[in-house]
């Protein structure tokens, strides 16, 4: 039985016709391309798109969609509690927050200054902004849900900030600019203020 698993390898000699592989390297079909492509300037082109874009992408992001002027005041409140789904422990591994525990970082943290939502696009509410701005003395953050914050940042001579794919806007719930956001007590208030 141990006989019968032995295997021999042999030579069973050529069955069909044999061929060299003939493709060119894709490295050299991809440094042929390039080298093609920077003597007849696309490379150098594609380069200008490209730093143009980004530049214009910087300069000019953008805009939240959904967020629109404010034609009607309305505030309302944001909690900012959550509620932790798992343990958290500190470096020695005891545990520090329980599961189900309702957190809110306002506890620990306070707001140090005032958000101000705008879209600078409009030229009212940069105005409105600024009066608001010199109203607390400088204590507000103004961040942008469209228009150039560099220009505004140039103009004011101060930090001006972006609601990146409106990411701050949605959690706050703002749909509606000017907005502004304090804080009262352990809740932020936000007011959708008429320019």
């Amino acid at each position: 039985m141990l006989l019968s698993f032995v295997a021999r390898a042999q030579d069973l000699g050529v069955i069909g016709p044999v061929f060299p592989i003939a493709e060119p390297s894709l490295l050299e079909v991809i440094l042929s391309k390039l080298r093609e492509a920077e003597a007849t300037g696309v490379l150098a082109r594609i380069q200008r798109e490209t730093q143009a874009n980004v530049k214009r992408g910087i300069e000019q992001p953008a805009p939240v969609e959904r967020i629109t002027k404010t034609i009607k005041a309305r505030s309302f409140y944001y909690d900012p509690s959550i509620v932790v789904p798992y343990a958290i422990a500190d470096a020695e591994g005891k545990v520090i927050v329980t599961p189900g525990t309702r957190v809110n970082p306002l506890d620990t943290v306070s707001l140090s200054k005032a958000l101000l939502f705008i879209d600078a696009r409009d030229p009212a509410q940069v105005g409105r902004a600024r009066s608001i701005l010199d109203e607390r003395g400088g204590k507000v953050k103004v961040i942008l849900t469209g228009g150039s914050y560099l220009d505004l940042m140039r103009r004011w001579k101060r930090p001006v900030f972006y609601d990146q794919q409106g990411a701050l806007s949605e959690k706050l719930g703002i749909r509606h600019v000017p907005a502004l956001v304090s804080q009262e007590g352990k809740k932020l208030k936000i007011e959708e203020i008429l320019r």
